[in-house]
């Protein structure tokens, strides 16, 4: 059996879980709703306050998705009752951020600024502290879309490994290489 499929999803106060016909999970909470299709494959139980998955065989595939569904339900309830959150800091001289509502302006070191429209189920707030990296702070409900925003806005100017410029996530460690030498 799989260790994290098999470990059940404990739901808190004020947390309902619901099965659809269409094999689909919501989960409502405080904070919102999110709604997760399931394989048909996988069976989906609620009772006693708890979240059960149950898988028809030992193949690899249905391993796989056994634990996914578990992580994705556990993620979900997590995300209704106290949210998720990510902040980037811009390393690089001039390197700026500004929002108004959804709407990012970054400016990079290229020759125009971006304009990137983040998802609206997100909600985004830039800092410019005097002594401290430009930075930006994700917050949303929705594991999944917070990470895949995050790594978009990541991947428009990645750290490079020389000087550390970029865009990165607090606490990132970048691996640092040596300059060229000095000539004879």
């Amino acid at each position: 059996m799989s260790r994290i499929g098999k470990k059940p999803v404990t739901i808190p106060q004020g947390v309902t879980v619901t099965l659809g016909k269409d094999n689909s999970v919501t989960v409502k909470g405080p904070k919102g709703e999110l709604k997760q299709e399931i394989d048909r494959d996988i069976t989906v139980e609620v009772k006693d306050g708890e979240v059960t998955f149950g898988r028809p065989t030992d193949q690899g595939r249905h391993r796989a998705l056994h634990g996914l569904y578990r992580s994705l339900i556990s993620n979900m309830v997590k995300g209704v009752t106290e949210g998720y959150s990510r902040k980037l800091e811009l390393v690089g001289v001039g390197y700026k951020a500004a929002n108004q509502g959804n709407l990012l302006d970054l400016a990079l070191g290229y020759s125009h600024n971006i304009i990137f429209e983040v998802p609206k189920e997100l909600k985004v707030a830039t800092a410019q502290e005097k002594g401290q990296n430009p930075s930006i702070t994700l917050e949303g409900i929705d594991k999944q879309l917070l990470g895949a925003v995050a790594a978009k806005l990541r991947s428009l100017r990645k750290p490079e490994p020389y000087k550390g410029k970029g865009v990165k996530y607090e606490g990132e460690f970048i691996r640092r290489k040596a300059g060229k030498a000095a000539g004879k």
